[in-house]
């Protein structure tokens, strides 16, 4: 009996290996070219050394409940004072990851007759947000500013008359270009609506003092911001930055934050430090866009094309069992680079997304790319 009961799943498994498309779970091994540790703190010493202190200040491990019953402890308090000092915006809220924070922040705020209007390449956390919200919902082609006005004033012409909201990332998890900010927040500002920037992966390295992209926007009203916290900030959790009364609303009616175990105030007191950090320590931002910029020109000159300009450079494949074995041979060699294939993203867009950190320097990342470059070389011959 129970193994007609589990058949169904293995049916389905056996379907996704047949496309190239089942997971594995694998171990961090070789150069690190996959990770989101873009500043290398996730274990530098001063984090290190932070958590023991908290440890020894008699912070907890766990927070013993939600945030609504007793497990608002100080440090997530002080964490979320000092990153709105930070990050220069009213008030800052606290989620135990990016996806539950966009969970909850997107299935909440946008009512029932607003619009959203989301660029194609938004985070899944996004998309499942918006799918459990009541808002109507459209997608637009990736980065094109146009096509979302245009999208909002053929609403308004069908007699929409809620508020629009726009929904981006400012800088794409899987192709790593930015999102045209500036004129999406004109867009916004038209339609008397809302501009959602999610900077997973633009906190602590893009913006002065790694404040991000939308740093210059973060005090307007009509701004929310989800800074992720466990990428360049080493460590795990999001910050949602906002007006005072969006966080308000967030902390009465998304069900995410109200009906969940508040995040390890360890964890807080970890990103304390890390913010503590980037301030300290502006060399890491300087030192990993020189990285940043020396890889870009390296995947110029040895794979065509051009780099995307950011940490994030996917070198598109397209066939799922080819991107599988140029990811492999290149862990054989050392290098631990991943295949990213769809559903992720877009069907014959399956990809090497090779991530820049300070976890390598520039002799590593030469080396890998010129070892990429001649397996993909022989890969096709």
């Amino acid at each position: 009996m129970s193994l007609d009961l589990l058949r169904r799943y293995d049916v389905k498994l056996q379907h996704l290996a047949q496309k190239g498309r089942q997971r594995d779970l694998i171990r961090d091994t070789g150069s690190d070219f996959t990770s989101n540790d873009y500043l290398g703190l996730a274990s530098s010493p001063r984090m290190c050394a932070a958590v023991i202190n908290a440890l020894d200040r008699g912070v907890p491990v766990g927070a013993g409940g939600s945030r609504l019953l007793r497990g608002n402890h100080a440090e997530h308090v002080a964490l979320e004072e000092e990153a709105a000092a930070f990050f220069g915006c009213e008030r800052m809220l606290y989620f135990g990851s990016g996806y539950a924070a966009n969970l909850a922040a997107l299935s909440t705020l946008p009512q029932r007759g607003d619009l959203i209007v989301h660029d194609a390449l938004i985070h899944a956390s996004a998309h499942d947000g918006i799918r459990a919200g009541r808002a109507e919902a459209v997608s637009v082609a990736h980065n094109d500013a146009n096509a979302v006005e245009d999208a909002i004033v053929l609403w308004r012409k069908k007699g929409g008359v809620g508020t629009p909201w726009i929904v981006v990332e400012s800088i794409y998890s899987m192709d790593g270009d930015r999102a045209p900010l500036s004129d999406l927040i004109e867009i916004a500002d038209r339609n008397e609506g809302f501009l959602y920037v999610d900077e997973a992966h633009g906190t602590g390295v893009h913006g002065n003092g790694g404040r991000g992209c939308a740093a210059d926007l973060e005090r307007r009203d009509n701004v929310i911001v989800l800074h992720t916290c466990g990428k360049a900030l080493g460590v795990a959790g999001a910050l949602i930055g906002a007006n005072r009364t969006i966080c308000e609303f967030l902390i009465n009616r998304a069900r995410p934050f109200i009906y969940a175990t508040a995040p390890s105030p360890l964890q807080a007191a970890s990103v304390r430090e890390a913010l503590v950090i980037l301030a300290d320590e502006p060399e890491r931002q300087q030192a990993l866009s020189d990285l940043v910029a020396f890889a870009n020109r390296q995947f110029s000159e040895h794979l065509g094309g051009h780099g995307s300009g950011t940490q994030i450079l996917p070198v598109i494949i397209g066939e799922n069992g080819r991107t599988m074995r140029l990811a492999e041979g290149m862990r054989r060699q050392g290098f631990d680079i991943r295949a990213i294939r769809p559903p992720t993203v877009p069907a014959g867009t399956a990809r090497l997304r090779i991530t820049i950190t300070l976890n390598v320097d520039k002799a590593t990342i030469a080396d890998m790319v010129q070892r990429l470059a001649a397996m993909m070389a022989r890969e096709t011959s």
